[in-house]
């Protein structure tokens, strides 16, 4: 096994079995952000079909997220416990059955209630995502890897367009959310025939294990090593940062999954068709944006640069870059607005694959991925809880108006920045309680 002069232990030269495996992961996070993202296409017709104003509007698309925020702790811990193959099997199933009932909702409660029960769901699969990164892959190819399961956001908002319109089109909004029920379930046939941990894998070849291994892989270790409890992780100035600036990034991201498509409706006036092919752009090059930004990141650490330089670069330049949905607010035409929102939404992108790389790069210990990765994502969903109700509110405040939304996205954006300049140091956490 050769060793290059950065330190950097060679591939085996195949397709490795690593790979596979995030594929079929990135897939599952594809299919929840198809489901998620279900009712933000849809609910400009059920709108019109209960009648509800758009404050009402900002409360369903955001009770998803309360519950969604609620277990994401609980589910990091679950996964570090339990492991990634249980708890992701389970959580496609639940939030399977609860997409495919959003079929019967008669009105507000029922929808809200039917989100809390998806949210709930969905919960496990973006610390799933990133337990898989860890147990898989050595740190230099670690933010790529986080960078193709996160682009499973992106495809699941991109395809979410095109196929929840045809649905809608063709057979109604209810069956709509039956049909993505049922791609769920079929997912978990192929997680249930592929996935294992590296150590339990009968598909892995040993030089590819031994690789994983020696290139700095988050596998468990043996029973009896030092351990730090999850509460503990609260202790930790970087475990903070991490969820704060998460916050502050998933505000710009979720505006563009819970209000994009009502703005590209009701401002730019699209029709459905328009929607779905159009409004379909910018998701669609955040997927490779995603990727180039996971690239940077690891092709910086095998130039020998620390992993706090390599990982935070793209994600403070891509977080002052994603402030440019400001100029969205005053764009003339249709043309320049969409060219904003793209660049925004791409250099959101740009930054996931550092971001969720960092659990795994501060971890004190394997067994504490999931549970950082858990925290970390409960931050992002506080800002998926406050992105569609502020946006609601303000649009109330303003007469319809964009102009306070966008604003306020773009300079939450900054702040992230800041953030995670000056909040998050990139290196294991020391193994001792109260550390900081």
């Amino acid at each position: 096994m050769s060793v290059d002069t950065a330190g950097i232990v060679a591939p085996p030269r195949r397709f490795g079995t690593r790979w596979l495996m995030i594929g079929v992961a990135a897939l599952g996070l594809t299919i929840a952000y198809v489901d998620r993202a279900s009712l933000s296409i849809a609910i400009p017709f059920i709108q019109q079909e209960y009648g509800f104003d758009q404050v009402w509007k900002g409360i369903i698309l955001s009770a998803f997220f309360w519950s969604y925020a609620a277990f994401q702790i609980p589910s990091g811990w679950l996964i570090d416990k339990l492991g990634v193959r249980i708890v992701y099997t389970v959580a496609v199933i639940w939030w399977s059955f609860w997409t495919a009932m959003t079929a019967v909702a008669q009105g507000v409660n029922s929808l809200i209630g039917l989100r809390l029960m998806l949210g709930v769901g969905e919960a496990p699969v973006a610390p799933c995502g990133v337990k898989v990164v860890s147990q898989w892959f050595p740190r230099h190819e670690r933010a790529f890897a986080a960078s193709i399961a996160d682009a499973g956001q992106q495809l699941g908002s991109a395809l979410s367009l095109p196929i929840i319109t045809v649905l809608i089109a063709f057979c109604g909004w209810r069956m709509a959310f039956v049909v993505i029920g049922v791609v769920g379930v079929l997912w978990v046939l192929l997680w249930l025939a592929l996935f294992q941990t590296p150590r339990q894998s009968k598909r892995l070849p040993a030089d590819e294990l031994a690789y994983i291994e020696a290139a700095g892989a988050r596998i468990e270790k043996t029973p009896g090593g030092d351990s730090v409890k999850w509460s503990d992780l609260l202790r930790y100035r970087t475990v903070w940062g991490m969820m704060l600036g998460y916050v502050c990034r998933a505000y710009a991201v979720y505006f563009f999954i819970t209000w994009y498509p009502s703005y590209l409706v009701e401002v730019h006036h699209f029709t459905l068709k328009q929607l779905g092919i159009v409004g379909a752009i910018p998701p669609f090059l955040a997927i490779i944006s995603t990727w180039c930004g996971g690239l940077f990141s690891d092709y910086l650490v095998r130039r020998g640069f620390g992993l706090g330089v390599a990982r935070k670069i793209p994600i403070i330049g891509a977080m002052a870059l994603a402030s440019t949905i400001i100029f969205a607010a005053y764009a003339e035409t249709t043309a320049v607005a969409l060219a904003f929102l793209t660049l925004a939404m791409c250099s959101s992108a740009f930054a996931a694959g550092s971001v969720l790389s960092l659990p795994a790069d501060v971890a004190p210990t394997p067994e504490n991925v999931g549970s950082i990765a858990g925290l970390q994502n409960f931050g992002s969903q506080i800002g998926g809880i406050l992105s569609p109700i502020v946006t609601g509110l303000l649009l109330a405040a303003d007469h319809g108006s964009y102009r306070l939304p966008l604003i306020t996205a773009g300079s939450i954006c900054l702040i992230g920045a800041l953030v995670y300049a000056f909040m998050v140091k990139v290196e294991p956490l020391p193994i001792r309680r109260g550390a900081r």
